[in-house]
């Protein structure tokens, strides 16, 4: 069956972060990234994100044990976030950074690693006042 032209995708619904060690991954987005925890399955575990959906999980085989995709996570003030997590025990690769000048807001970032070495980043639009 062929969607309408119309179609496209526009929703993220869950997205997949591969682990090794499910407990420790769980405290770490838990605990030190504030994100708010559904529930624990075997091999799995899920995470909210306003309403998206994060699943860790152990790989279930060789194709699928390597880091994951950078997930970008929208906060509304890049240096307080960035001073929460670290003071959480969060590494971050560096500081926050301009990423770009847009004519109507600036984007910031800064990145960091999970308890995998997966990359994290969050970003942050800041409007002039």
């Amino acid at each position: 069956m062929k969607p309408p032209a119309e179609f496209g995708l526009r929703q993220i619904g869950q997205i997949a972060v591969t682990v090794h060690d499910l407990d420790k991954a769980v405290a770490f987005y838990r605990e030190v990234l504030g994100m708010r925890f559904l529930f624990k399955v075997p091999n799995m575990a899920f995470f909210d994100c306003n309403g998206i959906r994060l699943m860790l999980s152990i790989p279930s085989s060789v194709e699928y044990d390597h880091p994951a995709s950078i997930i970008y996570y929208q906060v509304e003030d890049l240096y307080a976030a960035y001073g929460l997590l670290s003071s959480r025990g969060a590494e971050f690769t560096g500081t926050p950074q301009l990423i770009a000048k847009l004519p109507d807001h600036e984007l910031w970032m800064a990145f960091l690693k999970d308890v995998d070495g997966n990359t994290l980043a969050l970003m942050s639009e800041v409007r002039p006042s």
